[in-house]
């Protein structure tokens, strides 16, 4: 080591051990070996908080779908799902992608699977054109409900969850968000069981195949049957949740895909 640098670290150390040089060298060094620790323990537990984040999807479509039971494996219980990658505009199945390492959030920021929208009620910027949809079969082998990924901007975030429709593709049979950040007591009442009960038994379009599905605070005199009533002090989540859901049930998201449910054809 050469004497200058030498003569250096014994003026250093020759310091008292409240002078500011060695205060601000020990505070800098606590930072750079914690945020070292904190680092190593981020990326050791990545492949954790992958498995868990997969597993709390699961268990949201699990529920959705009405067939959750916290006493069973989760993998096991959601082996009874069928998953497709659904081409949105055509509405038809496609094998393009592995169902397994396919993923909506990171395909909708691919742009060569993904497009800017001009029109974008849903306040998502970009949206994929393929969707992982998932099937649930009945003992005869027929289709008993069909599970949508679904998602929009509320109120101070985007609201990511999945809507469930019965076998004919236009009665809900519930919707559940698995993510989002909206207002405690407000917006994020999205997760009120009570609240999330008036989705089931309604309908998305009507007898012309119009789009007829709403969520807000006005009670309408008639089509009480498209209608869900909105949150309580939290307008904007309300129409957050209106207009993606209008959105993903349109022409633009599902639509297509549910005109080939109905007429068998997917």
């Amino acid at each position: 080591m050469p004497s200058d640098v030498r003569n250096v670290i014994k003026k250093f150390l020759a310091l008292p051990a409240d002078s500011i040089g060695k205060t601000i060298l020990v505070a800098v060094a606590l930072c750079l070996v914690a945020s070292m620790v904190v680092s190593a323990v981020a990326v050791s537990m990545r492949p954790l908080q992958e498995v868990n984040a997969l597993k709390d999807k699961q268990i949201n479509i699990l529920q959705v779908a009405g067939v959750y039971d916290p006493s069973k494996d989760i993998v096991e219980s959601f082996s009874i799902f069928e998953t497709h990658i659904v081409e949105l505009k055509t509405g038809k199945f496609t094998d393009k992608f592995e169902v397994e390492n396919f993923d909506d959030r990171i395909a909708a920021k691919d742009p060569k699977i993904s497009v800017a929208l001009k029109s974008d009620p849903a306040g998502i910027g970009r949206k994929t054109k393929y969707a992982k949809i998932y099937l649930l079969r009945d003992t005869a082998g027929k289709i008993d409900k069909v599970i949508l990924p679904i998602h929009g901007y509320g109120l101070w975030s985007t609201l990511y969850g999945y809507i469930a429709l019965e076998e004919n593709g236009n009665d809900i049979f519930g919707l559940q968000f698995y993510e989002h950040a909206e207002t405690p007591g407000l917006g994020a009442e999205v997760d009120n069981p009570r609240w999330k009960a008036l989705w089931k038994g309604k309908k998305l379009v009507d007898a012309d195949g119009m789009l007829q599905i709403s969520v807000s605070k006005i009670k309408p005199s008639a089509g009480k049957q498209y209608h869900i009533d909105g949150l309580a002090g939290a307008t904007l989540t309300t129409v957050g949740v209106n207009n993606l859901v209008r959105f993903w049930m349109g022409e633009a998201g599902f639509k297509p895909f549910l005109k080939n449910l109905e007429t068998g054809t997917i």
